[in-house]
């Protein structure tokens, strides 16, 4: 399927025009943070469950402290 995302197996949004691709979603990448995602997200775990976030922005945490996890709840900043 052109214009759709190889690993997610969705489908390209379209219009009277034809396909049209989505913009890239952006990442920011923090030294001593969590890495925020603009949103909407699905996040796959390690055990193969997603979650789902329709939030403008997430924040993705590095840590593994958050007891939110995959969300960060700013735990990183006890122990920075």
């Amino acid at each position: 399927m052109p214009n759709a995302h190889p690993n997610r197996g969705d489908k390209p949004s379209t219009s009277a025009e034809g396909p049209r691709p989505e913009p890239p979603r952006r990442v920011t990448m923090r030294r001593r943070g969590p890495i925020l995602v603009d949103g909407p997200v699905e996040v796959e775990l390690e055990d193969g469950s997603t979650v789902f976030s329709d939030r403008f922005r997430v924040a993705l945490c590095t840590c593994r402290r958050s007891r939110r996890y995959p969300w960060c709840d700013t735990s990183h900043r006890d122990r920075a």
